[in-house]
This record gives C-alpha cells, structure tokens and sequence, in this order.
C-alpha cells in the first residue's frame, strides 16, 4: 500500500504545481504497469489518507525536502517556475556512481530537477574518490548553515567550480552556485576570470611594447645623433664627397643630395663650365634649374657632372655602381646625387657634389701649405682609403671593401675645410669574397703608370689574396702623401710643385716606370731638411713603409689613419714650426726633498 502511496503521493505534488491533475504514466514514477490506470476506490481513498499523513509530518520536521520533477515534466515547470517566481532549481540526486574522472569539467549524471525549498537555498555538487569508488552528490542547501561540516564560500558563482578539500576521508571536492541548475556541470580546473585573461594578455603584451618601445627610441636618437654630426660636419666645411674628375662646392646641392629622384625623369641641369678632362669622361660645373626636387632655398644649387660618351657605358656603369653602394658613403669619399642615362644625347651622366676648389694636384700647384693644413689634408686622405679598404662601416655595419685602383692626387678633391675626398672610382673593384681568381686576373692591369705598384707595373699582384688589391692602393696613397709634404712650409725651402718621378715625362709609360721602380728600386726623394720638423719626420717614416718594395711590408689604410691623430701637436715641438704657440724643448722637474 505504502508504495502505492508514495507514487500517488509524487502526483499530487505535480498536481499541485503544474495546476491541472493528471494521472499520465511519463508523471508516475508507479512500479505497476503502464496500462494501469484505475485503481479502485479504496485504494484512492487509503492512498490520500497517508499520503496527507506524510506530507504534513514532512513539513513539519523539515523544510529543506525540495519539490522534486521528473525529466519529462521539467520544461514545463520551468516555464511555471518562471511565472511564479519560485525558487531555484537544482539537480537533486542522492549519491550516486559516475565516470568523472576529476578532471576538466564532468556533467553530472542526474535526471532529477528540484525546486529548492527556501529562497536561500543554493545548488551543490560533490565529487568522492574513496577505494576506488567516484559518487557525485547534487543538492540544495542553504549557505547559512554547514553541510557536512562545512561552510559554502563561493555560492555566488554562476558557475560550478570544484575545490578539493581534505581531512574529508576521502578524496572529495564540492561546489556551489547560485544559478538554475548551474550544478549540472562541474568544473575541475578554474577557468580564467575575466580580470585575469586582462592579467594574462597584459603580460604577453608588457614584454613587446617594450621591446617596440625600445627600437623606436634607438632608431630615434641614431636619427637625431646622425643629423647633429651631419649638420657639424657642415659647419666645418667637411660634409660633401664627389666625384673622380669633378669639382665640390660645399652648399645646400650636398644637403639635399638625398632627396633626389632616382626614377626614369631626367633632372633639369644647365651645364655650365668644364672644370676637369680624363681618359673616360668630362667634368662640367652644372645648375639644377629652379622647380627641381633639390631647388629648395635658392633659384639653383651648384653642381658636377661628369659625361661619358656611349662608348665609354661599361666605366659609367661601374662607377654608377659602386657609388650606388650605400656603405660606401663617407666624408671623405665623393657625394654622389643619382645617374642618368640621357639617350638623346646619346650619354651617360653622373651626379655629384661640387668643390669649387678642385682635384689636390691643382691645389698644390697654385698653394703652399702649413703644417696644419698637411695635416688635415693627409690624415682625410688616409681615413678616406681606409673606409674603402674596411669590410665595415663607422657604425659597424658589413660592408664590401673597394680597392679604388687608380689613387692620384688629379682623384683627390679638396673641400672648403681643406679636408679631401676620394673621386673617380672608374677602375674599382669591389673586393667580394665570392670572386674567382678568374675575375680577378680579368680585371687587368689598371691605373696611372707614375703611380703603379712594383707588384702591378710587373702583374705579379697576389690574385689569392685580397689584400694585395690594398697594398697596391697604400703605395699609391704614400706617393700622394709625399706630394702634399714637398709643398709644405714645414719642411724649409719649399720648390715648385713636382709630381712623383718629377724627373720622367709628364705622362710616363709603364716601361719607363718599370726601369725606374723595380730595376732601379727608386722612390721619389726624401731631403734631410725635411725630418728636421718632428711631424714631417713621423709622416716621412711612413711613407716609407708604405711604398715598401714588398707589399706585405707595407702598412694598411688604417694604421696610417691611426698615426695622423696623433700628429696634429707635433709642429710645436719643432724648430721648423710655423706655429705661434710652441711647447719648450727642456721642461725642468724640481724635486721637492
């Protein structure tokens, strides 16, 4: 009868809430058949007497039993739930076996949904591991009070989040929520908050704002830095670099050359005067008309061009390319503007800076020099060979080292601050370590005859190693340097300007030099009176191990560099000094007993 009972019983709690009375079979929970639908009237009257005797002794022991639904009279419920307003509902299910492993997140297995009894109540899950048994436990209770001895802390999620708990005598982990039927599923494994995904994406992004922080700051002050020593450099007259034949006239044609469009659209230029004449081109002083891209501050900029004819296109092109080298910039190597191809001419032209003071030859033809003005003008020289020679730039960037092939004093240019720089690089060659001893030995014998290596006059040059590319221009280079020191007052009486071999033809042929420089081991001259002067002494002793007779003897660039910064002060120190300011030779030491 009882059981009977208790299924009539669960009836009547569905009567009760979904407003209608049924006797349905998906709302019986009845152990009898389906098809039973009638029972008799005894039966009824008995059932209702002790389900009435149950439900009232229920109540009045306990409020915490919920209004429990089956699965198939749940929608319907939550739809009246809603209307109204009950409390909460939560999967209600004794203990009961499951296959959660306790990790991730598990959806409990429990078809039974109930309305909790008091508006408090909340829902809750646990999961016991003990012995190898794993149960899930789902109720309603109300935070205010314990269960199991414990006290609910984190029934304010709308989520289910498991925490483990020990000292429970098993393994055992429960969870609270305050949603309906949020304790359907559990999660083992604390999911980000909202305010720690923020946390998360913080710090992935700290480091690389940092990182962007830092370049855009480095890149910022090179730029900054760059611009100030560019713009110092100007001020001391020592700025622009031009071009073999061409002459430099240090104004704002340098300031702009990087403005300049290197596109198919010809610059307007009005040639001016020739100012120079070699075996391959003309150099002609020019004028960028008004209204061109470099035309900013005047109605012109000033500046060099030199022609070269259509036959001569391969000198034009290996000039156009290495003046196209980026690294190759420096203050002592000729600043190049662009090249253009002009077809209706049937020419090519190169652009440059123009120094209205012409090629070295010509300078120290018409000028005698102090000792400071030697100085200047060596030591440019030098650094000016040296950053061709170097396999890096001054900001420790890799480059190609050139050999320019041709050094002269005609291929020197003086600036306005009597510092020079390097033109005519017609013959260069770029020293990559991935040319073949083939193209090297196709290069030829190149360059001035007056101012040929021993080792080039007899083409005996090294082609295995590149530094005898270097050597070759380092004995150049101390012939020049001889020239600039043979019209300095510093070495006394000072004679007209005479090239190297001064006792040769003007333009002697490789033979003669031949007879003069390796059969006959000459060099030009070195007169006593000229070590008299402590510099001219130091200078003197390196020329001489630059034209060494064997070109591993020979100093580099660089050295030679290195020896004229620490020269500038050594006139006063000398009886030939043409310095006002002089340092006395004895300097006496007192001891103090």
């Amino acid at each position: 009868m009882r059981t009977y009972c208790e299924s009539y019983r669960r009836c009547w709690h569905n009567t009760l809430l979904d407003g209608e009375p049924t006797h349905r079979a998906d709302k019986l929970e009845t152990p009898q058949q389906e098809n039973s639908s009638v029972f008799p009237l005894f039966v009824v009257l008995a059932c209702l007497a002790v389900v009435s005797l149950d439900d009232y002794q229920t109540h009045r022991h306990s409020s915490h039993n919920p209004v429990c639904l089956t699965d198939t009279g749940l929608n319907k419920s939550k739809g009246e739930a809603s209307r109204m307003k009950l409390n909460k509902l939560c999967k209600f299910c004794d203990i009961q076996p499951t296959n959660c492993s306790g990790k991730g997140n598990c959806k409990v297995e429990c078809g039974i949904t109930a309305i909790c009894p008091q508006k408090e109540d909340v829902c809750v899950s646990i999961w016991r591991k003990k012995d190898g048994n794993v149960t899930f436990d789902t109720v309603c209770h109300n935070p205010a009070e314990k269960l199991y001895g414990l006290v609910l802390k984190d029934y304010n999620n709308s989520e289910c989040e498991m925490k483990e708990l020990s000292g429970m005598g098993s393994k055992f982990f429960i969870c609270s929520c305050s949603e309906d039927e949020c304790n359907e599923r559990v999660f083992f494994d604390p999911r980000p908050t909202e305010p720690q995904v923020m946390a998360v994406i913080l710090v992935s992004l700290v480091p690389l704002l940092v990182m962007a922080t830092v370049v855009i700051t480095f890149f910022y002050f090179y730029r900054v830095c760059r611009q100030r020593n560019t713009h110092c450099r100007r001020k001391k007259g020592s700025p622009l670099e031009i071009d073999p034949l061409v002459i430099i006239e240090e104004d704002s044609s340098s300031t702009h050359a990087n403005s300049l469009n290197h596109n198919t659209e010809l610059l307007p230029i009005e040639l001016d005067v020739q100012v120079g004449k070699g075996r391959f081109a003309e150099v002609y002083k020019a004028k960028l008309k008004q209204g061109s891209s470099v035309s900013v501050e005047q109605s012109f900029e000033t500046v060099a061009i030199k022609i070269f004819s259509h036959e001569e296109y391969p000198s034009w092109k290996n000039e156009k390319d290495i003046f196209s080298d980026a690294d190759l910039t420096h203050e002592n190597v000729l600043h190049f503007l662009t090249a253009e191809d002009r077809k209706e001419q049937r020419q090519y032209w190169l652009i440059t800076a123009y120094h209205p003071r012409g090629n070295l030859q010509e300078y120290l033809t018409h000028n005698i020099i102090s000792w400071h003005d030697l100085w200047l003008l060596g030591g440019s020289l030098a650094r000016g060979v040296a950053h061709l020679h170097s396999d890096r730039t001054p900001c420790g960037r890799s480059k190609v080292p050139i050999a320019h092939r041709d050094i002269k004093s005609s291929n020197i240019l003086v600036k306005n601050d009597l510092t020079c720089c390097l033109c005519d690089f017609g013959l260069a060659l770029r020293l990559d370590n991935s040319l073949s001893v083939d193209e090297l030995a196709n290069s030829g014998q190149v360059g001035t005859a007056r101012y040929m290596a021993p080792e080039v006059l007899e083409s005996r040059i090294n082609l295995e190693n590149i530094e005898s590319f270097k050597q070759a221009d380092v004995y150049s280079m101390a012939l020049v340097l001889w020239e600039i020191i043979s019209r300095c007052s510093a070495i006394g009486d000072v004679k007209a300007y005479e090239p190297p071999f001064g006792n040769l033809r003007e333009h002697p042929c490789v033979e003669s030099m031949k007879d003069s420089v390796l059969r006959d081991r000459g060099r030009p001259e070195i007169p006593n009176s000229w070590t008299n002067h402590s510099g001219i002494q130091m200078l003197c002793a390196s020329i001489e191990d630059c034209w060494d007779h064997d070109p591993e003897a020979r100093l580099t660039a660089h050295c030679v560099a290195e020896r004229f910064n620490g020269m500038e002060y050594l006139d006063k120190l000398s009886d030939c000094s043409d310095s006002e300011e002089k340092i006395p030779e004895e300097i006496f030491v007192v001891d103090e007993k």
